[in-house]
């Protein structure tokens, strides 16, 4: 019998019923390997199908491998052709599955920075009755989102609804995108954005194109008033150059949820820059119920396409990264 092998750190039994039915229907019995044990090296070589997130140097064990499906958006540490037994091997991934989760996350950092929502809470660690301070609104702001993909898409729709003034996307190729954007506009035309921008957005895969998008002389464009998020890879920031603007005044805010080195070392300069709001990377994760049951969604929806013999809907260009 065909074989699945699932690196298992979030499923519940309704979504191993799920798996297991899906598989079942056309042929596959599914294995599951419960965080953080691997599958033994002597059993690799039985697996046809692999779901989860092992470790990039197990890939080349599978020898009967075809597809491997990874469980997270992001999937760059598993680009590399060599991690493959053979280049035939499909990487897909799961985007579509955490677009809720991180535009809520979005749109809470955003308003906590409007709001002042750290100085309070450090008013209120210190046992200090804060004094009101001059808050700013998504209502009337110019919003800048890099990667109009489902995250980028899932808090335009958003920040719309809460009546951003403009919600301007920045994209590879000029493509038509959600309606949420008002704009759609390509990477070579950032620069002339950031003039204006509010509310600066990034949700962008790590690749070569992506490396240092945000470098020092685009975060000197932005105006004083700006707020920068960064929900994607850290690799996309010059982060020293936005720590400097941040505690000179040349910038409002900032929250991130990922870092060029995480966690973040003890003495970093991020942990004492001024207006910096920190999350260590947990906007995207399987925190939320609705992420899971999606991405369990996904790869029965996946799974269905590989056993009738058509490839799955959420394949990864290798060479460029998603």
């Amino acid at each position: 019998m065909r074989k699945i092998a699932v690196y298992d750190n979030f499923t519940e039994p309704k979504h191993r019923q799920q798996i297991d039915g899906t598989a079942a229907r056309y042929g596959f019995a599914v294995d599951y390997y419960p965080a953080p044990q691997s599958v033994p090296e002597e059993r690799r070589g039985e697996y046809e199908v692999i779901y989860g997130m092992p470790k990039p140097g197990e890939l080349k064990g599978f020898t009967g491998l075809k597809w491997f499906c990874g469980s997270f958006a992001g999937v760059d540490a598993y680009l590399d052709e060599s991690l493959y037994p053979s280049p035939e091997v499909m990487l897909s991934n799961s985007s579509g599955a955490y677009g809720v989760t991180i535009a809520e996350h979005i749109v809470m950092v955003t308003l906590m920075l409007l709001r002042h929502a750290p100085a309070y809470c450090a008013e209120q660690a210190a046992g200090r009755w804060g004094e009101v301070m001059p808050m700013r609104s998504i209502i009337g702001s110019t919003i800048t989102v890099v990667g109009t993909g489902d995250i980028g898409t899932e808090f335009a729709r958003r920040a719309k609804a809460l009546d951003a003034k403009s919600i301007r996307g920045v994209r590879r190729t000029k493509k038509a995108a959600d309606p949420a954007f008002d704009e759609i506009h390509t990477n070579d035309k950032l620069d002339g954005l950031l003039p204006d921008t509010d509310i600066l957005v990034l949700a962008l895969p790590a690749t070569g194109e992506t490396k240092g998008i945000l470098s020092a002389e685009r975060i000197a464009l932005l105006p004083a008033s700006a707020y920068v998020v960064n929900v994607g890879r850290g690799s996309a920031i010059d982060q020293a150059a936005l720590i400097d603007a941040l505690n000179g005044g040349r910038l409002a805010g900032a929250a991130l949820d990922v870092f060029a080195q995480e966690p973040i070392p003890a003495g970093d300069p991020a942990w004492t820059a001024k207006n910096l709001l920190i999350t260590p990377h947990i906007s995207g994760q399987m925190s939320l119920g609705y992420t899971r049951d999606r991405n369990v969604e996904l790869f029965c929806e996946d799974l269905e396409r590989y056993g009738r013999g058509e490839k799955p809907l959420r394949l990864v260009d290798r060479k460029i990264g998603y």
